[in-house]
């Protein structure tokens, strides 16, 4: 499937329109000027006198402490432009104009497609260009200005010493121009104008007290978050207080590890949690990784040992080095567990550690990767016990009801309770809690962390049931078709309207997170009902209905973005239940050869590198690759176990 096409003459203006750094300082971005990005300070920041942040501080998670901000760097901009100008005054002679008036250049303001430029004013009287030996004409303005420029000083001996303080005054002019009702280039002029008499209160002058940032509500469209509704900086509890500004130079590491610390923040950190990332641009980096990277020593070690997993496969390291670098920092992160398992304190930070134990191997690593670790359902086996000593099922259960913000810690243990409960062919651990927070619409932050909506996630963990039942014989076919039947039902009560397919990027290229999370809820209920259906006895990949499901995923999956930069990874799960009740030749095997293509050797590392060998080995043994042989349905899980893999697919 493809975009379709417009004939309208604005659209390939559109297309040429660059993304906006994301790399700029925090204060340029909150002003909407560009940023040059200098070491130390960026030049704006330096010239105006601000704080030049680029470590993610502690005011942008916050709606109400963003606006302050804005208000405060506002009104030091406006004291230091002052007192330049009050300098410059004090530097010229008595016979100068007190009211000259200049225009600041701001084509650096936006950064849209087109410059904007503001003009100085050459026809006001109180411009720079202005001739001041023709006769003043103030009866024209009588409805904008005082009858006076500024009061006689020079009349009186006693006012001849004072420098008063100069008033000053922005005029802005906006001006937008459409093709056929598609706006296109826009222009904005500031003219700045000094006084030394403040302005009259005129009916015919309107106030606009937020003048001075009014662009950011015009070009609200033009930010990462393009069309969006807002998003809530707080939505989760992180646990961990407010973000340091230069969080490295506070972790204590060995001069033997620095390399792999840097490696770790430089190269691993941005892969661990893309949707976020997406959805709270930075949360990831500062409120839960480096903050327990300073303060939890087994998690600063399970993180060195995932960098020397990566540094290994990303470099094609084959040395003794790096297997010992690995296997050190392993131990170090199981014996520090293990004491603190035995002092039965700091719960908190043994959750943190062995949850990023279980997890970050999801992105690093190869496939046959031989060196020994323990399974990952066992740690999350303490990770489940750890959870319940926190009493966090509890907590979440009283999200919507106190208004509470859900633990992320929690919500992170959900996503591999659900998912990886299907890799074992068991029940979730907290399955109950799942089905009441169903049953009342609750949130558990699923959606804002891994992109599936929490509902089909929790229809998801009752499929996990049902299957549990299945392979352990616990409910015979007549009872399992009931179950799939109803199952059927709620799922489609879960279908949205039609044409809710989008592509999740705005005509600036800019991603939009809601659009995103949409499309790839999309594209695990469509997982989750060919998970369902295979569980119908004598289910096969040419049966009509599963067919059609295929098809269906294959369609939903030109909504995702693909390669490097894209989403794929990110659907590992969804991939592999498809995946495996794909026939040879169907359009799914043509769309995930594409995106095993773009995304280059990206495509070899973590669980989507995994689920890509776990579905050839699949293809192999079920007789794809045999051109007169006859295609026979064979089990993934099975696969798994014959092959000695034990994988967390998600």
């Amino acid at each position: 499937m493809t975009a379709p096409k417009s004939s309208s003459p604005a659209k390939p203006a559109a297309t040429k329109m660059h993304r906006r750094s994301r790399s700029g300082c925090f204060t340029c971005r909150l002003r909407r000027k560009k940023c040059d990005e200098g070491k130390g300070q960026c030049k704006a920041c330096k010239h105006l006198g601000l704080k030049c942040e680029y470590k993610r501080p502690m005011w942008w998670s916050n709606n109400e402490q963003r606006k302050q901000q804005k208000e405060n760097i506002k009104n030091k901009i406006k004291r230091t432009k002052l007192s330049e100008k009050t300098t410059q005054m004090g530097s010229t002679g008595a016979d100068t104009p007190p009211g000259l008036s200049h225009s600041l250049p701001t084509s650096a303001t936006y950064s849209d497609i087109t410059a904007r430029t503001r003009a100085p004013s050459i026809d006001s009287q109180y411009s720079i260009g202005y001739d001041f030996n023709q006769p003043h004409l103030h009866d024209q303005f009588d409805p904008y200005q005082p009858h006076e420029l500024s009061p006689p000083y020079d009349a009186n001996s006693h006012y001849q010493p004072f420098n008063p303080t100069p008033y000053e005054v922005d005029i802005k002019t906006e001006r937008q121009m459409y093709v056929n009702d598609v706006p296109t280039r826009r222009d904005s002029t500031i003219s700045t104008f000094c006084t030394f008499q403040p302005p009259q209160s005129l009916p015919t002058l309107p106030s606009f007290p937020e003048d001075e940032w009014i662009h950011e509500d015009i070009y609200e469209s033009t930010d990462m978050f393009s069309t969006e509704e807002g998003l809530d900086f707080n939505f989760f509890d992180f646990s961990h207080g407010a973000p340091q500004s230069s969080p490295q130079a506070l972790i204590q590491v060995d001069d033997c590890d620095r390399n792999l610390l840097d490696h770790f923040i430089d190269n691993v950190l941005r892969l661990i949690f893309p949707i976020l990332e997406v959805n709270q641009h930075g949360s990831a980096r500062s409120e839960v990784i480096l903050p327990a990277l300073e303060s939890n020593k087994c998690y600063l070690h399970c993180c060195l040992s995932i960098a020397a997993i990566h540094l290994k496969s990303t470099q094609g390291l084959q040395t003794d080095q790096i297997d010992s670098d690995i296997m050190r920092h392993r131990y170090a992160t199981i014996s520090e567990l293990c004491e603190a398992l035995n002092r039965d304190t700091d719960h908190q930070q043994i959750l943190e550690a062995t949850l990023g134990m279980i997890f970050f191997q999801c992105s690093v690593g190869r496939p046959d990767d031989s060196l020994p670790d323990i399974p990952w359902h066992q740690h999350f086996e303490a990770g489940a016990s750890l959870v319940k000593k926190l009493e966090l099922p509890h907590a979440m259960e009283q999200v919507d009801n106190a208004k509470m913000h859900p633990h992320f810690n929690m919500t992170l243990t959900s996503w591999i309770d659900i998912l990886g409960a299907t890799m074992l062919a068991r029940s979730p651990v907290f399955a109950h809690v799942y089905r009441e927070k169903n049953e009342i619409g609750s949130t558990s932050g699923l959606c804002e962390l891994m992109g599936c909506e929490d509902n089909i996630m929790y229809m998801i963990s009752e499929i996990a049931c049902l299957d549990g039942l299945k392979t352990n014989g616990g409910i015979d076919d007549m009872q399992l078709c009931v179950h799939v039947k109803t199952l059927s039902e709620f799922v489609n009560r879960t279908e949205p309207p039609s044409g809710s397919f989008e592509y999740p990027y705005s005509s600036t290229g800019a991603i939009r997170p809601k659009q995103l999370s949409k499309n790839m809820t999309a594209v695990f209920r469509i997982a989750a009902r060919v998970y369902l259906c295979s569980l119908v006895p004598g289910a096969s990949k040419h049966d009509p209905t599963m067919l059609n499901l295929i098809d269906r995923f294959a369609n939903a999956m030109e909504y995702i973005p693909p390669g490097p930069d894209g989403f794929d990874r990110s659907l590992v799960w969804p991939l592999l239940i498809a995946g495996s009740m794909s026939t040879p030749g169907s359009s799914f095997r043509h769309v995930f050869a594409a995106r095993v293509a773009g995304l280059g050797e990206h495509a070899e590392f973590g669980s989507f590198g995994r689920m890509v060998r776990l579905l050839q080995e699949v293809w192999h043994q079920s007789g794809d690759d045999c051109p007169m042989g006859e295609t026979r349905n064979v089990h993934w899980r099975d696969v798994m176990k014959q092959q000695g893999w034990d994988f967390l697919l998600i």
